[in-house]
């Protein structure tokens, strides 16, 4: 075969027949031949790598996001580095300098930066947005938007007139959106409403408001996501509360809601699909195929499980609105509140 036709079955290999990259790949194991990479690197001027850089690689929507584009970019024949800022805007500004140079392209994943810094590290390589949205670069938002108005509608039917919505960062492109949502159903559904403020979406912020949530007499919750959810049940149940019995609760993104005990009510993210969908989107930015400020804005769903229900008796119905309060991550104390998703 020509050289061309086995370079693309080690690197293009979407572009050749089953059968002639089964071909080239078994010869190739029978000799013992592995890529020379960097030698590639030098000739075509491509490394054969992307990097995803996330918030927080702990959570599991990033988790299950990284996973998904993990797995489209070892189908292009790509390695995947994978950045975690650990929530800080210097670390996430030192990854993409230091990755630039090995890489062919970056997933960048609710980033924190300003958008003046991410359209610099734009100039040196081809970047795609996920959660962020900034009209030069393309783009993907995950729209959960919609899905939160829904969410509050389903407990304004159950009867709830008192809600909190339990905030991820400020910063956070999503947080923006799920708050923004909510606040206009509950307002046109003449519903009250208590937004409770932390650092980070966690496990223990979850668990540290269970208290404010509890003072603040409202009878459901919304969380930012699921694990700060889980949280929430914890914190609930070590005060003799119990979900749906005594507190409603809904979470985002899908990963745990069918871990939980019990399953929780939450908005389906499909945050596998997203992150192969955002490889996809990458590659075409990297063929030239794809428009240069291309975006795509992936719908969600409200699932409906077993944590939302009419309020309980024993909860206070019309709660007096309270000013919002800062919950921090017990890891985290003393950092600035950072974006997330």
């Amino acid at each position: 075969m020509s050289r061309a036709t086995v370079s693309r079955a080690f690197g293009q290999p979407h572009l050749l027949s089953r059968d002639t990259v089964e071909l080239v790949l078994g010869v190739a194991r029978r000799l013992g031949y592995v890529p020379n990479h960097t030698a590639r690197a030098l000739s075509t001027g491509r490394a054969g790598n992307i990097a995803l850089v996330v918030p927080d690689i702990t959570n599991s929507f990033f988790a299950a996001l990284m996973r998904g584009a993990q797995a489209k970019a070892r189908d292009e024949g790509y390695a995947t580095f994978l950045g975690d800022s650990d929530e800080m805007p210097d670390v996430e500004d030192m990854l993409l300098t230091k990755l630039a140079a090995q890489v062919d392209g970056f997933i960048l994943v609710s980033s924190r930066l300003s958008e003046e810094s991410i359209l610099e590290h734009a100039k040196r390589r081809p970047f795609v947005l996920i959660n962020r949205d900034v009209a030069q670069l393309p783009h993907l938002l995950i729209d959960t938007g919609p899905s939160y108005a829904q969410a509050v509608e389903h407990l304004a039917g159950l009867g709830h007139r008192s809600l909190a919505y339990v905030a991820g960062p400020t910063l956070s492109w999503s947080n923006r959106e799920r708050h923004a949502a909510v606040e206009a159903t509950a307002r046109r559904l003449g519903i009250g409403l208590v937004r409770i403020e932390t650092s980070r979406p966690s496990f223990e912020a979850g668990q540290a408001c269970a208290g404010e949530l509890i003072a603040a007499g409202v009878t459901a919750a919304l969380a930012f996501d699921d694990v700060m959810a889980q949280g929430i049940m914890a914190g609930l149940a070590g005060r003799g509360l119990a979900v749906p019995r005594d507190f409603s609760l809904v979470g985002c993104d899908g990963v745990l809601a069918t871990t939980t005990y019990p399953p929780l009510t939450s908005v389906e993210t499909h945050c596998f699909a997203a992150g192969t969908q955002a490889v996809a989107l990458l590659f075409e930015v990297l063929r030239g195929a794809a428009p240069p400020h291309a975006g795509l804005r992936l719908p969600t769903e409200l699932i409906i499980r077993q944590t939302t229900a009419p309020p309980g008796a024993s909860r206070p119905v019309e709660p007096p609105l309270l000013p919002s309060r800062q919950h921090d991550d017990p890891h985290h104390r003393g950092r600035a509140a950072a974006t997330t998703e």
